[in-house]
């Protein structure tokens, strides 16, 4: 016999991105709509720990699905790794009623979301969990695309427009920082639509030389006196590449970290659209008794993955771009292939 929900939990947890509160609506709507009670968890698993929580309607979520960050905000909680805290959170959950939690974030959050579930299910307590992706990094294996992406590359892009005023007003070289520890989706994708001399991401072993020295080169020959280099920080430290290229080159490179600015700001309408499909999927994943699943993008449709078989998912990173990059720029000496 199917169990009926009533009430559902939904948090944000990790770091924050941009649509989140658009998945935040999205579930709360779409559960309050099939007569469901919507609990939002505040402060991430913390806040299930320490019982910090509010009662969402329709009303408070209205006019958030365009805004940045997090309602709820976000925390990572390394309490909630412990079985401890487990029971704490585990508590939590009882004394609300809660059939089931929708956890928005990245593997992490989905790892603690498995841990919760079995550590119900040890004590008698039926608790389903649901995963919607979102971070910045687009790095989450069992999707193609995680929510706060495109908003981040669009933020990113606007910055670099604006540094490339100023560079090429004074001839210079300019090192820019993006976000993107483990993955270079992020620094590939905007490196792209701004055209960068040269950009540097973990999945392509650095060679000085040939990636950054001979490209500047090669782009001075070609007539360009100023210079764009997209560095992810996985990479390094785009202060140290800078002064590579100083003393490689001769010239003055002025370095720029766009940091957590990329987390900011309205979510752009894929984001937003994204999300809200994620979190009514979600709800309903929950509701046919799908739950510990993952809500993922496969070929633009949505999919439910078991979630067990979702955190053992990696993404392979395509060189697509990465050869496009190269094809376009200075292309009288690119190799095609």
């Amino acid at each position: 016999m199917e169990q009926k929900v009533k009430r559902i939990g939904v948090l944000t947890s990790g770091g924050d991105a941009p649509g989140m509160n658009a998945a935040i609506r999205a579930v709360a709507r779409t559960a309050l709509g099939l007569g469901i009670d919507c609990i939002g968890i505040r402060r991430g698993w913390n806040g299930l720990i320490s019982s910090d929580f509010i009662k969402l309607t329709t009303s408070s979520v209205s006019h958030i699905i365009n805004r940045g960050g997090t309602l709820l905000y976000t925390a990572r909680s390394e309490e909630f790794r412990t079985t401890a805290g487990l029971d704490k959170a585990l508590a939590t959950c009882k004394l609300l009623g809660l059939d089931a939690i929708v956890a928005v974030g990245g593997d992490g959050t989905f790892r603690g979301a498995l841990d919760l579930s079995r550590r119900a299910s040890e004590v008698g307590y039926q608790l389903q969990v649901a995963g919607i992706p979102a971070t910045i990094d687009n790095d989450i294996g069992c999707s193609n695309y995680t929510i706060g992406f495109d908003t981040a590359c669009n933020t990113a892009v606007e910055c670099i427009d604006k540094l490339r005023d100023t560079m090429q007003s004074h001839e210079r070289c300019s090192v820019v920082e993006v976000m993107g520890r483990h993955a270079g989706y992020l620094a590939l994708y905007v490196g792209l639509s701004v055209g960068a001399t040269a950009v540097l991401i973990p999945e392509h072993e650095l060679d000085f030389e040939r990636d950054i020295v001979e490209k500047i080169r090669r782009a001075r020959l070609a007539g360009t006196t100023h210079y764009m280099v997209v560095v992810a920080e996985g990479v390094g430290s785009a202060i140290e590449i800078g002064d590579r290229i100083h003393e490689a080159v001769g010239i003055d490179p002025r370095v720029t970290v766009l940091g957590h600015i990329q987390r900011g700001g309205a979510p752009t309408a894929r984001d937003r659209e994204t999300a809200s499909r994620m979190g009514y999927e979600a709800v309903k994943a929950i509701v046919s008794n799908q739950g510990n699943c993952v809500v993922a993008t496969k070929e633009g449709r949505m999919v439910v993955i078991e979630m067990e078989e979702a955190l053992k998912m990696t993404k392979t990173f395509e060189m697509d771009r990465y050869r496009i990059l190269e094809a376009l720029t200075n292309n009288n000496y690119a190799e095609i292939g």
